[in-house]
């Protein structure tokens, strides 16, 4: 099989120097702004646990948000593939990290899409695309720790495509 390579690029730089940088740990800032060409820099902080600001977002956080949003991509890709009409996504996704001393490690996270679909899916198909784009998730493959999915799925309004 050819691979392909694909590249992301970006910068990132601190912003929490308060004048005497990390002297002490409880004295900087943990504020950093990422900026990737044609795209609005996005600003990120360490979590308030870890003297984070918690009105931005921080790398546990991206993390849960990848994985989220690679399974919803590639689901959405599959359901496409397999002509089951998605009317509606959401998800409410969670992510378990436990610290000890002074490193951490994702335990696991858990998906919990709910999808709403066009009357007359075949559900037993539909739910079991959850199970094949948690396979196909580039950033589920790439993570050392389990990605559950627990999928809802309601049959809304509309029509079935011929």
């Amino acid at each position: 099989m050819k691979t392909h390579d694909h590249t992301y690029d970006l910068s990132l730089r601190w912003e929490g120097n308060r004048g005497d940088g990390t002297t002490t740990y409880a004295g900087y800032g943990r504020g950093y702004r990422v900026t990737i060409a044609g795209k609005p820099d996005f600003l990120g902080s360490a979590d308030p646990t870890f003297l984070g600001d918690p009105a931005v977002y921080n790398p546990e956080d991206l993390l849960v948000i990848a994985l989220s949003s690679c399974h919803m991509l590639s689901y959405l890709a599959l359901c496409a593939k397999h002509r089951i009409q998605v009317i509606e996504y959401a998800d409410q996704a969670y992510g378990r990290m436990t610290t000890e001393g002074s490193g951490g490690r994702f335990q696991e996270v858990t998906l919990r899409p709910q999808v709403t679909v066009a009357p007359g899916t075949d559900l037993d198909e539909a739910r079991a695309l959850h199970t094949e784009a948690n396979r196909g998730c580039f950033i589920a493959r790439s993570v050392n720790f389990p990605v559950h999915h627990a999928p809802t799925l309601i049959v809304g309004e509309g029509n079935r495509p011929g």
